[in-house]
């Protein structure tokens, strides 16, 4: 049982790194996009890392103005209604609810060692208004300026493995106000082609209970909680040997942080969030920091001409500001990375490995861990599935079901 529900935590959208994991405009672009990540710790008594949902966006649902974005996993779901021109012709409205099963858990790692005796469940349920406005409607990459209240409410209840002893937080609500700038931007998919964005944030939390918690309750959640952080980032293909980069940086700060709202990196997860902080090797979430700068990449060489098969070559660092009470020896992290690809135009899949080169284990400094990323493009999938240019491929299935009989 305690393993079962282990794996639930786990299988979420997984209820994202803060700052924050909804996509920062209305997505234009009809998807349908199943995607699975998980990493896998060599060393250690691991919280599990990984994400699987199903990522669905209707452009023109019921109405023409009306986008509907929704991310399904087996226990959360996320969703906004997008309205374009609601409030002029450059002003789009989201209204947004998510919620779920174990959304709100949080494990506690500290030294490279998890914890499962301080760590616990959360179930959580939001609601949100969003409005995004294009300050540039007549360039070609877009300003988007991007306003986002809402209401968090968080119940949390022990794990199998929480210490009899230890406290577990009261149930609370958070009202939530994003602001921020955003010039460019991302698909929502693994190794983009063609990408680049430049974004700058801010994030208030405040909260309806700012009790203690743990053991004696010697753990504090702050009242009101000031997150800051940027983002930089670009993709490219060259155009003659199809070989392609992905570079990010990304820097945040924050006032009266706590465990809840601290940044927190680790593992390689690229689309566990919208802003998600990689460090290939580190268990999920390892590092809390109050602010961090982290820099990093990859590169895919193609191995075929069809660009089928390719070997994928990763590499990040971080400088970090340790939350109080989860400090560590050194404030430099790095990971690094390779794996192999395969790509059509319906699925990627990479097989790869992880080594943490900084990351406190039992013996000493260094982690290694493997990991699986996969997306299946649904729709493109379909299409090829039943393309009348390919008959052959479906005229049994058709003849067992009698479409070809007089």
């Amino acid at each position: 049982m305690r393993r079962f529900r282990r794996w639930l935590i786990a299988i979420l959208l997984v209820r994202g790194l803060n700052p924050a994991d909804a996509f920062g405009q209305i997505d234009p672009v009809p998807r349908q996009l199943l995607q699975v990540g998980y990493n896998a710790a060599f060393q250690g008594h691991a919280p599990l890392s990984a994400y699987a949902f199903y990522y669905w966006n209707k452009p023109e649902f019921i109405r023409t103005n009306f986008t509907l974005r929704m991310a399904i996993a087996p226990t959360y779901i996320d969703s906004e209604l997008g309205i374009r021109q609601a409030l002029g012709d450059d002003t789009d409205l989201g209204i947004g609810v998510a919620g779920g099963g174990f959304a709100d858990s949080y494990d506690e790692i500290r030294r490279g060692v998890f914890h499962p005796g301080e760590s616990f469940v959360g179930h959580g349920a939001e609601v949100s208004a969003s409005l995004y406005h294009c300050l540039n409607p007549s360039d070609r990459i877009p300003l988007n300026a991007i306003v986002r209240a809402g209401m968090h409410y968080s119940v949390f209840t022990t794990d199998e493995d929480t210490d009899k002893a230890f406290t577990i937080p009261d149930d609370r609500g958070t009202f939530l106000l994003r602001t921020g700038l955003r010039w460019g931007g991302k698909e929502p998919i693994l190794f983009p082609s063609l990408a680049m964005e430049l974004s700058a944030w801010y994030e208030a939390q405040l909260r309806t209970d700012d009790g203690r918690y743990g053991f004696n309750r010697d753990r504090k959640v702050e009242p009101l909680s000031h997150l800051f952080w940027g983002q930089a980032l670009l993709a490219y293909t060259l155009a003659e040997s199809h070989q392609s980069f992905f570079l990010s940086l990304t820097l945040g700060t924050s006032l009266d942080a706590d465990r809840f709202s601290a940044y927190r990196l680790g593992a390689l997860l690229p689309l566990v969030s919208e802003f998600p902080l990689s460090l290939p090797g580190y268990y999920y979430q390892e590092i809390s920091a109050r602010q961090f700068v982290l820099f990093g990449g990859n590169y895919l060489l193609p191995l075929d001409a069809k660009q089928r098969w390719n070997i994928n070559i990763v590499a990040t660092t971080a400088a970090v500001d340790y939350l109080d009470g989860l400090e560590q020896p050194g404030q430099w992290h790095s990971g690094v990375g390779g794996g192999i690809l395969y790509q059509t135009e319906s699925v990627k899949m990479m097989v790869g490995y992880a080594y943490g080169v900084d990351a406190i284990r039992t013996d000493g400094r260094g982690a290694h861990s493997v990991g699986v990323l996969m997306q299946m493009d649904l729709d493109h999938a379909g299409r090829m599935l039943f393309s009348p240019e390919q008959p052959s491929r479906w005229r049994g299935f058709q003849r067992i079901f009698g479409v070809f009989n007089n």
